[in-house]
């Protein structure tokens, strides 16, 4: 025990080198002078003071550097916990920046520090992992243009706006007749130097430099005259211990836990996601734990501040590990240099124009939306981009207190979905392949065996997915269908419906002349079974070990029958896929040994890529002829040249559809030196002639695949050309 922890601070506090604990100094010197213009901004947006938000980013950040188990995570005033506070405190009918409102918001702090205590007690961060990252995304996206929408005024010399989307927009046509064409100006400016600089120079922190030279312009230029506004003044050291306004009855009490507990819930989700994403990164454990009681003992020292709710800072922490920090040096760095901030440069604030102030935030909140993860679930998964969506627009319509209400749910329904419909196939056998089943939608050169279908579920079966399994196996049927076999081995668990359904199915099978059967799962299934009463259908003999075991109950012996004619056969979810066989075939029987050196005559690309597989076959092909004229590649050896490609040694039958295609590129690149072409072409003959040899070896019915494969690709060239 007390070695683990030697070795957790010796991780946290002692730097590789002296270097490394230099980037980690500087690295907490460069989180202070960002944390001066983002920590005042969300003061504001929380509806405190601007300088709350530097008084919140000394002993704060101290302590959670003290106590965190992450190395380099960095902690203080952030967009989510000041946003949910902003709506809280208008809810109220607070006015912000009041006397008020700075009694109200460090109470509002308090509480929230109490529930992540109780969070911690609770062990309460086994429950981020319920929550999907695209739900996150959504919801951070979310809080992120609200934001920018309550604002945007600010940007033209408005005031901030509240609520929601709606209300939000209508506020800032409602400001618009106090555009100020200099502070517009001055805003697009700033925002377009960060974005620049965030681009093509991102370790150079621009937010620090364009605030400097802001604060700098508004010393020698009088920007009020002209209408912009300025910062207000700020104390040099800190304020006295605030004073906190406690709930006076009991409806005020449980809007004030109901608000606090939303915020902490948002902290603990948002700061343990991402904190455990770095974790991952950098390869080292988190303790979920020992974080909440890190957050809530720095959400204590917050609310003794006087600040609003404080939560990790993605977009801070993304900057120090751009500079190289990996040690929570960075975050006492930053503790004691925003003491320095307030004692010695507080007189400066007082010159730093609000539009550029604003500029800064939006600038980082424009870098915190996940619009291009959203962008790569609608390429990848329409279903993670529609639940991204959904977070998304629940947040900026509804609010963040509903957002995160509507985020769990949508986190829950998203392993609904998947649970509902899990992968699926239609099962067919391989010549070659003694007692093994494959995939016909994977596999061209699967069978299925006459008369019968074989289908994998690759789920547990409950209420809401049994529906899917019997339409996909109806959709199947055909009128000389005999057997029905479901693989059921994914399957580790079975409800009472599921079990009822499956009953039936048996029955209603039975009466069409029909055997069922299911196979494959665990004995735990059948245990289920008997104690829902359901025993008839293992004492009928419906539940095999093993597909073949199935197979010999209905009479179907090795070898199997295949198919005999072109028939259609209805993919889960209703694709068609056509058999393309005509004539009979049979399975036939030799010897074990042969079998097994078969196994490499099946595409292997064709199983991975499934109907990718000829895109990625050009891939290797194209590499191929690259490395024919690499010098460190010799000619003479195709198959050495195959290890330097993005996929390896590929299997014989790839192999030969990989040549065609190379032959065919060399033909066109090397039209102009036909000696080079002759020579190439030689070198491929000569694998080609390899690979006929043993192949032949393993299995004399694969020449003909391969040959009539060559015929399929010659024919189709020539359609081409």
């Amino acid at each position: 025990m007390i070695g683990s922890i030697k070795t957790e601070l010796k991780n946290k506090f002692v730097p590789a080198s002296p270097v490394q604990l230099i980037k980690d100094i500087a690295g907490g010197i460069v989180v202070a002078l960002i944390s001066i213009p983002i920590s005042m901004g969300y003061a504001q947006i929380a509806g405190l003071p601007m300088q709350y938000g530097l008084y919140g980013s000394v002993f704060t950040i101290i302590i959670f550097g003290l106590l965190t188990s992450s190395r380099d995570f960095v902690f203080g005033v952030d967009a989510a916990p000041a946003a949910l506070v902003g709506v809280t405190v208008a809810a109220a009918g607070i006015e912000p920046g009041s006397l008020q409102a700075m009694k109200f918001i460090p109470m509002l702090t308090l509480l929230v520090a109490i529930w992540l205590l109780v969070f911690s007690f609770l062990k309460a961060g086994r429950i981020v992992r319920y929550i999907s990252s695209s739900v996150m995304g959504g919801f951070v996206t979310g809080i992120c243009c609200t934001i920018i929408l309550m604002q945007v005024p600010k940007l033209f010399g408005g005031s901030a706006g509240s609520g929601e989307a709606p209300e939000l927009i209508i506020h800032i046509i409602s400001q618009l007749e106090l555009f100020n064409p200099v502070s517009f100006s001055l805003s697009m400016l700033s925002i377009a130097i960060i974005m620049l600089a965030r681009k093509f120079i991102p370790r150079l922190p621009m937010s620090v430099i364009v605030m400097a030279a802001a604060a700098i312009s508004g010393m020698l230029i009088s920007f009020e005259d002209i209408g912009v506004k300025l910062l207000p003044h700020v104390d040099k050291g800190f304020p006295g211990f605030p004073e906190i306004s406690f709930p006076v009855s009991f409806s005020e009490l449980s809007e004030e836990l109901f608000s606090s507990l939303s915020i902490a819930a948002v902290i603990l989700a948002e700061s343990l996601l991402a904190s455990r994403s770095n974790a991952v990164k950098d390869g080292y454990k988190l303790s979920e734990n020992r974080e909440i009681l890190a957050y809530s003992a720095a959400n204590f020292v917050s609310a003794f501040s006087g600040c609003c709710p404080v939560n990790a800072s993605v977009s801070r922490t993304g900057i120090v590990r751009q500079f190289g920090a990996r040690s929570q040096w960075l975050s006492i760095s930053a503790g004691i240099a925003m003491t320095g901030v307030l004692y010695f440069a507080a007189p400066m604030i007082e010159y730093l124009p609000v539009p550029v102030l604003t500029s800064i935030v939006v600038a980082a909140l424009m870098n915190a939306c996940e619009f291009r993860e959203a962008v790569h679930y609608f390429r990848r998964s329409r279903t993670e981009f529609y639940i991204f969506s959904g977070a998304f627009l629940a947040v900026l319509i509804f609010g963040t207190v509903y957002g995160v209400v509507i985020g769990v749910v949508l986190s829950f329904v998203s392993v609904i979905i998947r649970a509902v419909t899990p992968p699926r196939a239609f099962l067919g056998v391989i010549e070659g392949k003694e007692n093994s089943f494959y995939a016909m939608r994977r596999n061209n050169e699967a069978r299925p065996v006459k008369n019968t279908i074989i289908y994998r579920f690759g789920g547990n079966l409950f209420f809401a997915n049994i529906d899917t399994l019997q339409n996909d196996i109806e959709a199947a049927i055909r009128d000389d269908t005999k057997v029905v076999i479901i693989n059921a081995g994914a399957c580790g668990s079975i409800d009472i419906t599921a079990a009822q359904r499956l009953m039936m199915m048996y029955d209603e099978l039975k009466a069409r002349g029909i055997r069922f059967y299911i196979t494959e799962h665990v004995g735990e299934v059948n245990d289920q079974i008997r104690s829902y009463g359901i025993e008839r259908l293992l004492e009928s003999g419906a539940v095999r070990m093993t597909i073949p075991l199935a197979l010999r109950d209905a009479g179907i012996h090795y070898p199997y029958p295949l198919e005999k004619t072109p028939h259609i056969m209805f993919e889960p979810g209703g694709t068609k896929i056509i058999s393309k066989r005509t004539s009979a075939r049979t399975i036939t029987s030799r010897p074990s040994h042969i079998s097994r050196k078969a196994k490499g005559i099946q595409p292997e690309l064709e199983w991975v890529f499934g109907s990718d597989a000829a895109v990625y076959r050009r891939k290797i092909a194209s590499q191929l002829v690259e490395k024919l004229f690499d010098s460190s590649v010799s000619l003479e050896e195709l198959e050495d040249a195959e290890k330097h490609t993005l996929w390896g040694r590929v299997n014989m039958f790839d192999e030969d559809e990989i040549l065609d295609m190379m032959e065919n590129t060399l033909e066109k690149q090397l039209k102009d030196d036909p000696r080079m072409l002759e020579k190439t072409e030689s070198i491929i003959h000569s694998r080609r002639d390899y690979i006929e040899k043993k192949m032949s070896e393993m299995d004399p019915e694969a020449i003909k695949k391969l040959r009539s494969r060559r015929n399929r690709f010659i024919e189709n060239l020539e359609k081409k050309e």
